[in-house]
């Protein structure tokens, strides 16, 4: 089978490197670190399945203008990605389908909007309703920070329409996870579940950003924590789509906060995570090209296997980021990270200098993932690669995974797991 996947970044050099244990693939428009890149648009080539990976082209209608050319894609719709195209839109179907989320409100004004912050008890979540990037989103214990973000937003200052309608969250406490499934319209078949990391500092600091780094599989994500998430969140949520007439096939990505009320539903993505994907995939040892092709017809059948060790990845941002970032910087060690065993490099924000060798050319540049037996020696594995990789102004977390792995040898640090 030839698949397609449709994307530049760290997330589709993951899809295309584990669709291509088994297919032949090609990435569009991919990037220069990315084998089979091709400067051609989706829909001039041709493919037995096309993945779709960023928000953006299945928001605006990518996968529609596929299928209406009989291409069988794995990807929404442009009904079904407004669940990530607008946050208040998906907060309206979490409540039809009945999946416990955080209160909330939406508004388009600012008095409105403090007036809400004000009753919440001190831990406020601003975001975007449109698409930002994965940056439009301030969680914060202070009134200020909330209502210069509302006011930033509203005025378009920040991230422009996208920011002009917003929606404002109770904060939630608790271990997040992430859990992706593969859905053929009626059906949906869980990943193995992972945690991310937003922020861009260790501890947590500092400013929310697109994703520093990510484990799988997550200690306290049993299976029966993911049977209650795909039970009680994602399989409502695809009978709420289906009652209005949206056949979402693709992916729903479910990003959970481990109350201590219960899971509670942060927000859907409407495509694969990244860098969740980095750390998910890997693992996988049945045929990923079967399984999105056989949702894109609408017809799953057996789950998805994994192995038993885990992934930890990396990732490795330019200078500035996530704000004003310094690109064109050459990039020194990609060869010697990938010969440590169990390491995969994958390139994201990656571009050709002028001598061909690659280049910063974007925020998050690298996502270095090591696998392992455990998450131990997952860990030790990513950050030894991580070590070998070099340009000037390179920064990355350095506490990926430690609370977890701290935990899982009894030392039960305070912090994240």
């Amino acid at each position: 089978m030839k698949v397609c996947v449709v994307g530049s970044g760290g997330r589709e050099h993951a899809l295309a490197t584990v669709l291509g244990r088994h297919h032949e693939v090609v990435v569009t428009p991919g990037n220069p670190g990315i084998p089979g890149s091709v400067d051609a648009p989706a829909t001039a080539i041709e493919a037995d399945l096309f993945v779709i990976g960023p928000e953006a082209p299945l928001v605006a209608g990518l996968s529609d203008e596929l299928r209406a050319m009989g291409r069988p894609v794995f990807g929404p719709g442009a009904d079904g990605a407004r669940l990530e195209g607008s946050k208040a839109w998906m907060k309206d179907v979490l409540l039809a389908a009945g999946v416990p989320t955080a209160r909330h409100g939406t508004f388009t004004e600012a008095e409105p909007a403090f007036a809400f912050l004000d009753s919440l008890d001190g831990l406020y979540v601003v975001k975007t309703d449109g698409l930002a990037a994965g940056k439009g989103v301030v969680v914060t214990e202070s009134l200020a920070e909330a209502r210069r973000a509302v006011t930033e937003y509203l005025s378009g200052a920040a991230f422009g329409d996208a920011g002009r309608t917003l929606v404002i969250e109770e904060g939630l406490t608790g271990p997040e996870l992430s859990v992706l499934a593969v859905c053929d319209g009626r059906r949906a078949v869980a990943l193995a579940p992972a945690q991310d990391f937003k922020r861009v500092g260790d501890g947590d600091a500092g400013p929310n950003t697109g994703g520093m780094g990510a484990y799988s599989p997550v200690p306290v994500a049993t299976d029966d924590v993911v049977t209650m998430v795909m039970d009680r969140a994602v399989a409502p949520t695809l009978a709420a789509l289906r009652a209005r007439g949206i056949d979402y096939r693709g992916v729903l990505y479910a990003g959970l906060m481990l109350t201590p009320d219960g899971p509670k539903m942060l927000e859907y993505n409407v495509r694969f995570g990244d860098p969740e994907t980095q750390v998910v995939l890997p693992r996988l040892t049945s045929d990923l090209g079967e399984l999105l092709a056989a949702a894109a017809e609408g017809a799953l059948g057996e789950p998805p296997t994994f192995d038993d060790g885990a992934a930890v990845t990396v990732v490795c941002a330019a200078e500035g980021y996530p704000r004003d970032v310094r690109t064109g910087d050459r990039i020194e060690g990609l060869d010697a990270a990938r010969e440590i065993e169990g390491v995969s490099v994958f390139c994201a924000g990656v571009g050709a200098g002028p001598d061909g060798a690659l280049v910063t050319a974007g925020g998050r540049v690298l996502a270095v993932t090591g696998q392992g037996p455990d998450l131990a020696a997952a860990r030790e594995r990513a950050y030894a690669a991580v070590g070998r990789i070099s340009w000037p102004g390179m920064h990355h977390r350095n506490d990926i995974a430690s609370g977890a792995v701290a935990d899982a040898a009894g030392q039960h640090p305070g912090g994240r797991p």
